[in-house]
């Protein structure tokens, strides 16, 4: 079932002229975007907090003339139902139900990008069901425990403290303070753009989804754990990734993880760019994007797919008989 939804009035539909869709799960409405022909290459975006697809408009309008681009808003977050039990707000939970709209929108040949907590949400899709998945682009993000890292483990203590409940429930410290801090150029996120990011956790109730997600980024090892010791199912994929340079949370010590662990990755740095890749350079994101579809589409057949392909000898036939043809006609010229 794929219903449109009701758009509330603090959307601007100048920025984000979408028609949202709804997907049921047993937590509540997701909402997503479906746009670009039913018949292109897909591309599934997974973002992170405190954003939603809003984030990722720039980057749906210039991909969707010739890809199909879906864009979940994960629950509590953006235009989906907002919940506020913990135990239906983690990383698992949130790749759960990611995992049911892939199946149930029977996704495949996907171009799967993923962005901060995007990550361990998203890529679980390439893990699990890894028929559906072409290649991975990577933004700014992670897949590992982060038991060793000193930094997410002040930062995890900050946010289950008083104070950190205090700045997450009361003050909406996320989106208010935390996401436009972590922009390359802040002069970029305009008081217009910004509304967008603070319309969804208007209310103390709203803001459950980001404080789940603040605790889960030192809480929830065990699930990050699973899914890094499954990371050699992602060498086969054609990997890119992409990396805002001025990002103060995910730095070169993440990258160069990423990239010790996947050599072969096509790397792309953005150097004036923080953490808000889409918001901050959409179109490099989108050509970066665009271009590992069509480069993976248009790469020349392995050896085995050469001896398995008939189409390939017919091919090879009808170019002999063209230069054939154009040889003769280049004599009888002469």
């Amino acid at each position: 079932m794929h219903t449109d939804i009701t758009v509330p009035s603090w959307v601007d539909r100048t920025l984000y002229p979408f028609t949202p869709r709804t997907f049921p799960t047993r937590d509540g409405r997701m909402a997503y975007l479906d746009e670009g022909p039913r018949d292109a290459p897909p591309v599934l975006v997974v973002h992170g907090t405190p954003t939603w697809s809003f984030e990722w408009r720039e980057v749906v309008k210039l991909l969707r003339p010739h890809h199909r681009v879906i864009v979940p808003d994960h629950l509590g977050f953006g235009l989906s139902d907002a919940i506020e039990d913990p135990a239906r707000l983690t990383p698992a939970a949130h790749a759960e139900r990611l995992l049911a709209l892939v199946d149930h929108l029977a996704l495949r040949d996907l171009t799967l990008v993923v962005h901060d907590f995007g990550g361990p949400i998203g890529l679980p899709v390439a893990l699990d069901r890894r028929e559906r998945v072409a290649r991975v682009v990577l933004l700014n993000t992670w897949m590992w425990p982060n038991a060793d890292d000193a930094q997410v483990q002040r930062i995890d203590r900050m946010v289950r403290s008083p104070l950190g409940r205090f700045l997450y429930f009361t003050l909406n410290v996320s989106p208010k303070t935390l996401l436009p801090s972590a922009m390359g150029d802040r002069a970029l996120l305009t008081d217009r753009v910004h509304a967008h990011f603070l319309a969804p956790f208007a209310t103390r109730a709203s803001r459950a989804s980001l404080y789940a997600l603040a605790c889960a980024l030192g809480g929830a090892d065990a699930y990050y754990a699973s899914l890094w010791e499954r990371r050699a199912r992602l060498e086969g994929l054609p990997l890119s990734i992409v990396w805002g340079d001025r990002d103060p949370a995910f730095g070169a010590t993440q990258l160069a993880r990423w990239t010790s662990t996947f050599p072969q990755a096509e790397v792309t740095h953005l150097p004036n760019v923080g953490h808000f890749g889409a918001e901050e350079a959409p179109h490099e994101l989108a050509r970066v994007v665009a271009r590992a579809e069509a480069r993976d589409r248009l790469a020349p057949p392995s050896p085995r797919e050469r001896r398995a392909s008939p189409v390939l000898p017919r091919l090879a036939l009808a170019a002999a008989a063209i230069g054939l043809a154009l040889a003769t006609a280049w004599a009888l010229g002469s």
